[in-house]
């Protein structure tokens, strides 16, 4: 038996397929061996542990597509991708990295058919139900971003009590982006501001980038480094549009149900490659 290597999309994911069956095992390790010692070597080696982005935003795109292919409902794929979460949650606290940014619900979303909103909501509630207290164990802190306020008042108290838990945490912060969208971010922090000068508590001119980047949803967290995109789309959506003026761009073939370490090391990688100038030269 002769199995042959190759990579999955973009990811680091080892396959293998029998080719023959008329050589020994052994003759067939000793070709797959080096394969694998490679493949860990490129994904290791090349990491900086100096260089980690600090803040990590990812579009999680392509639950439907992902449980279209197992013969499944839209929703499965969906309560698929809560293990993605958790693992990318779970990369981003090991290597150290200060903000990870996901868009679970945008404001766009409520477009989609009544059953899979409902249902999305329910699968929300009983994320916050059963992930809070491991993400408080862990010293994570989670923030809901977006307009929660159209939300119903169950999901908007599970909210409250998720935030006020894990909010002295000191270690990665966790924003779960809901009912969100750049544009509405933009326009809150602008009527905001607009407030505290009808009110006479700020002058117009004492209003700087600085200032306004405070109000937005994201408040004094650093700006996006990293903006990962899955499942071959290769649009911003309306996400982190203030946030992500130097963000590193990476997009994967990957569905977000097969989002895991090896794919995360990728952009990781990716991003550490990039010459990042900030528009000087």
């Amino acid at each position: 038996m002769i199995l042959k290597g190759r990579l999955k999309g973009n990811s680091s994911q080892l396959w293998f397929s029998r080719i023959s069956q008329k050589t020994p095992l052994w003759y067939d390790c000793a070709l797959i061996t080096p394969i694998i010692i490679d493949n860990i070597k490129r994904i290791s080696v090349k990491v900086d542990p100096t260089n980690m982005p600090q803040h990590v935003a990812i579009i999680m795109d392509g639950n439907g597509r992902w449980a279209k292919q197992q013969g499944k409902l839209r929703i499965f794929g969906h309560q698929n991708g809560v293990r993605a979460v958790r693992n990318a949650v779970s990369f981003a606290a090991k290597h150290q990295i200060k903000v990870l940014t996901l868009y679970a619900f945008s404001s766009e979303n409520w477009s989609r058919p009544e059953s899979e909103v409902s249902a999305l909501m329910a699968l929300f509630i009983k994320a916050l139900d059963s992930e809070v207290k491991k993400l408080h164990k862990n010293n994570i802190r989670l923030k809901i971003i977006g307009n929660i306020h159209a939300l119903n008042d169950n999901l908007q108290q599970r909210i409250i009590e998720a935030e006020k838990l894990t909010a002295q945490n000191s270690g990665l912060i966790l924003n779960i982006a809901v009912n969100y969208g750049g544009d509405w971010d933009i326009v809150q922090a602008v009527q905001r501001l607009a407030q505290g000068v009808k009110a006479g508590q700020i002058e117009p001119e004492q209003i700087t980038k600085h200032l306004f980047q405070q109000t937005l949803s994201t408040e004094e967290q650093p700006q996006v480094d990293l903006l990962i995109r899955t499942s071959g789309e290769q649009r911003i959506s309306n996400f982190l549009l203030w946030q992500i003026a130097y963000a590193e761009l990476f997009f994967t073939p990957i569905l977000w149900p097969e989002f895991n370490d090896d794919v995360f090391m990728e952009a990781i990688i990716a991003y550490q490659q990039r010459d990042r100038r900030f528009g000087g030269s």
